[in-house]
């Protein structure tokens, strides 16, 4: 005989452990007979109409995430707050969702994934795909897939998509592919990424803190890792097989960005053949000048971009005002009237050296240097000005390297002698700090075009061996069990900022309060549950009708039930509602809590058949997805993975150790 611990139901009871004998050699249903423990309600009690109260309320919660009216996290703190008027819990248990560790754990995993994504980790690997994929779609998926899935494991999926999704843009168009050939597998990666980590998505963690709450040790950072591998090589053979198919209705109609490439400005423009890079040599006339005394754009038509100052890490960009003096060393962007005599004088009377050519610096660099399109509106102070009375006014880092009246770009000879006027679009070129500060708006200029380029300008490039560093360190603390988990993210986001990854404002910036919110809000229903015997009882209906089936079948059967329910609400919440009651049909069953927690946590990350998963919706409109194509790609992938996770679960995770 074996000794094994069965919660009473806190239905007209209190709440104890009692231990209940059960054979040596359990079965599926050697269980079944616990409901003869448990306590039933008191002739009379209220408790089935508070049940009943709660699942209305529940179902209101799931009507309003599956329309998304409104949106997630205000049906959260609607729930919030109604919960506590059925009597069944206090405001307290309601808001005990905050002082969870795993909310904090999970806010700071997500100052921990923007410092990755600020300093560039992520969107190196996507430059890595772009230069090496080459142009086979077999391989740009395989590579797209497998990146995106490993990075997803310690980065939130939804922010590696949205890093990744002009990523893939630029992938098709370098390929001739339809976007939408890659747009979907990318997802599916992001989503299977769930699977590698108990890191990976929020609700691996809700799910695993009620293994822990519940008495079990819990999951270690690569538990997930044996089932996600395999999904994960499993989706993206499925996808390979299914990509011709993706492109049919959205071939060439992908939903590609309106905004101008940094190389289409150029060509506008016509900037292809005016810009240099010149180095100050020592002992040259400009040493120890300050540039608004050279005034170069005046005699010789040289308007200074940028300045670079320092080589390897030490190398920093340099603002263009007129009170920045120069060092020995400086490489200077310029762009000139497209005069050689004018650079021939340039490097003969300041002594600088002409440094050869690269391609198009605007394009090549495109982390140092940016270009912008404004307008003059009619109250513009620089209306009636000439372009070189404008820029003495302006004091601007950006310099005016093209200008456009009408519908054609202007002769770009002598342009500091042309006078503005209303209407005028100006191109200006500079770094892009600078260009970030326009967005706030002002009266003399108006904002028209920020190139595709200004969404992956990295604040912090610099710093992503440090960024790189700090997350081998928080994966091997968890992984060792050091210190609790959630220490071990935040000694993370504390490396992230002494680093200079990521500053405080950043950091709080990148939690998502709408997610955090959202599961706070929902954790009091899966306690509602509980209490009234919700849980109980749904768990008892399962077992008296798959008692007598193959563990299989029961975890087959647990998995479709959190996928369906997928359909409508977000993991997260699918998560917190459906882990009480596979962690009661485990007690049922007198079976480890394990296998039922881990296919939850699959299953909750297995959202392929609906564009509702946040993830999906990001690649819907850049695909030109119908919801019929989630469903005709999606439901396949998840009978397979269904089908995998089934069977790798109980031979893993013993149902019965």
């Amino acid at each position: 005989m074996r000794v094994c611990w069965i919660r009473r139901s806190s239905i007209g009871c209190c709440r104890v452990l009692e231990p209940v004998a059960l054979a040596s050699a359990p079965v599926p249903g050697a269980a079944l007979g616990r409901s003869a423990h448990r306590c039933s309600p008191p002739t009379g009690a209220a408790m089935p109409n508070d049940l009943l109260t709660v699942l209305l309320l529940l179902a209101a919660a799931i009507v309003m995430f599956a329309i998304n009216r409104p949106r997630v996290d205000a049906v959260a703190l609607i729930m919030l707050v109604l919960l506590p008027f059925t009597g069944v819990l206090t405001m307290s248990e309601a808001l005990a969702g905050f002082s969870n560790p795993n909310i904090v754990l999970i806010g700071a995993m997500f100052v921990i994934g923007d410092a990755l994504a600020r300093t560039g980790v992520a969107r190196s690997i996507g430059d890595w795909l772009v230069r090496y994929g080459g142009d086979s779609p077999w391989r740009l998926l395989v590579l797209l897939m497998l990146a995106v899935g490993f990075l997803g494991s310690v980065m939130s999926s939804t922010g590696v998509v949205a890093i990744f999704v002009p990523i893939v843009l630029r992938m098709a168009s370098r390929s001739g592919l339809a976007p939408a050939r890659l747009m979907m597998p990318m997802a599916y990666a992001a989503l299977i990424s769930g699977t590698m980590t108990l890191v990976a998505t929020s609700p691996n963690l809700v799910i695993n803190y009620e293994l822990v709450r519940g008495g079990a040790d819990g999951f270690t950072f690569f538990s997930f890792t044996p089932f996600g591998v395999p999904i994960l090589v499993l989706g993206t053979l499925y996808m390979l097989a299914v990509q011709r198919w993706l492109g049919r209705q959205a071939a060439d109609t992908g939903a590609e960005p309106t905004r101008p490439e940094l190389r289409q400005l150029v060509e506008r423009y016509g900037l292809g053949n005016r810009e240099y890079r010149v180095r100050v040599q020592p002992g040259s006339p400009l040493l120890g000048h300050r540039l608004g005394e050279l005034d170069l754009s005046g005699k010789i038509g040289a308007r200074v971009i940028v300045i670079e100052r320092g080589v390897g890490r030490s190398r920093r960009l340099l603002p263009r005002t007129d009170d920045t003096e120069l060092e020995a060393g400086d490489v200077l962007l310029i762009d000139m009237d497209d005069d050689a005599a004018d650079i021939e004088s340039l490097t003969r009377t300041y002594g600088v050296e002409l440094l050869p050519r690269a391609g198009s610096y605007y394009t090549d660099r495109p982390q140092d240097v940016g270009l912008v399109e404004v307008m003059l509106p009619y109250q513009s102070a620089f209306v009636g000005k000439t372009v070189a009375e404008a820029e003495a006014m302006a004091q601007f880092e950006l310099s005016l390297v093209g200008m456009r009246r009408r519908r054609g770009a202007l002769e770009p000879r002598h342009l500091r002698e042309k006078t503005l006027k209303v209407g005028d679009t100006l191109l200006l070129a500079g770094p892009w700090r600078a260009i970030r500060r326009l967005q706030k708006g002002g009266e003399d200029l108006v904002l028209l075009n920020l190139p595709r380029e200004f969404d992956e300008y990295l604040p912090a490039a610099k710093r992503a061996p440090y960024a790189v560093l700090t997350l081998l360190v928080v994966i091997v603390l968890m992984a060792t069990g050091i210190v609790p988990n959630v220490q071990a993210a935040l000694i993370g986001c504390l490396l992230m900022g002494l680093f200079r990854c990521i500053d405080l404002d950043q950091a709080y910036r990148s939690i998502q309060l709408k997610s955090l919110i959202m599961i706070v809000g929902m954790m009091p229903f899966a306690l509602a549950l509980d209490r009234t015997g919700g849980v109980d009882m749904a768990a008892d209906f399962l077992v008296a009708v798959l008692g007598a089936s193959s563990p299989h079948l029961i975890l087959g059967v647990l998995f479709a039930i959190t996928v369906l329910l997928g359909m409508f609400i977000v993991n997260t919440a699918n998560a917190v509602l459906l882990i009480p009651v596979a962690l009661a049909v485990a007690e049922e069953l007198g079976a480890s809590p394990y296998p039922f927690a881990m296919i939850i946590a699959l299953a909750a990350s297995s959202a392929f058949m609906t564009p509702v998963s946040p993830v999906n919706t990001l690649v819907t409109t850049a695909g030109n997805y119908r919801f019929v194509d989630f469903i005709r790609i999606g439901l396949p992938l998840t009978l397979m993975v269904m089908a995998l996770s089934v069977a790798l679960v109980p031979w893993l995770l013993p149902l019965y150790p």
